[in-house]
């Protein structure tokens, strides 16, 4: 709910929840990025657009989204989708970065299980 409530706010036009709202939360929250530079039509400096590239490859690896989704959320290719899973899995070769996707990773799934537990 809240992601939604921030997303609509950056357009000031409701919204129905994003695909990949708990992505861009999380990645906003933890990198210290605005959601609104996370879905910016431009590329913005390069930690924020590495936050960008983080936040769609966890909504494609945890939240299941496609490609296509994700550039729509995004307001991107699904190209520029590829490539930015290509390269946070490229990085991934790093044990310190990999160590802190497995977290985010982790986060977002124990997210993801909150919000079903709630539900139900």
């Amino acid at each position: 709910m809240f992601q939604s409530i921030a997303l609509s706010a950056i357009s000031r036009l409701p919204v129905a929840p994003c695909a990949c709202d708990e992505a861009i939360a999380l990645i906003a929250r933890e990198r210290h990025v605005p959601i609104r530079l996370l879905v910016h039509k431009s590329r913005c400096r390069s930690d924020t657009a590495r936050a960008r590239q983080l936040a769609m490859y966890l909504s494609h690896v945890v939240l299941g989204r496609s490609l296509t989704e994700i550039g729509d959320a995004f307001g991107r290719d699904r190209t520029t989708v590829s490539h930015a899973c290509a390269v946070i899995e490229d990085m991934r070769d790093d044990p310190a970065f990999d160590a802190e996707v497995t977290e985010l990773e982790h986060q977002l799934e124990a997210q993801r299980h909150a919000e079903v537990d709630n539900a139900h």
